[in-house]
């Protein structure tokens, strides 16, 4: 997250979560504050920390839960999360992905992996055009201008 320049914010595990769009457990954003609970999922934590990334300086500005964005960012918000989860121990991108199918995140080809390496091409071209990763996929570890 400092990497970023983001905040992380652990809650009480007996508090609603600031921020949270999808209540209960789910990860909420609030301008450049990501909050969680204990009970967060790794996947929940990553995908709301990925929007804050993504999205525009003036969009961010006013974050309050709802990240907003169109069709294209999404698919690059699921795409770098699973880039950044090869970044914390004990996570990486194959325990990710497992997590996203059974949250039930939705791919044309019905698993997260066979999206990740065969239909989400898209989504890495607007990552490196927005200058969040690298050509070679390695994050770049700032927010998008």
């Amino acid at each position: 997250m400092a990497k970023y320049g983001l905040t992380l914010h652990l809650q009480p595990g007996d508090k609603s979560i600031t921020g949270s769009f999808w209540g209960e457990t789910e990860a909420g954003i609030v301008g450049r504050n990501v909050y969680v609970r204990s009970d967060t999922p790794i996947h929940s934590l990553l995908h709301e920390t990925c929007h804050t990334i993504c999205m525009t300086q003036e969009r961010r500005d006013r974050l309050d839960r709802d990240a907003g964005g169109d069709d294209l960012e999404e698919s690059a918000v699921c795409y770098l999360q699973i880039v950044l989860a090869d970044e914390i121990d004990a996570v990486g991108r194959n325990r990710l992905m497992s997590d996203m199918d059974a949250w039930g995140y939705s791919f044309r080809l019905g698993r997260t992996q066979l999206w990740f390496e065969s239909d989400a091409e898209d989504a890495r071209k607007w990552l490196i055009d927005n200058r969040l990763l690298s050509k070679s996929g390695r994050p770049l570890f700032r927010l998008r201008a």
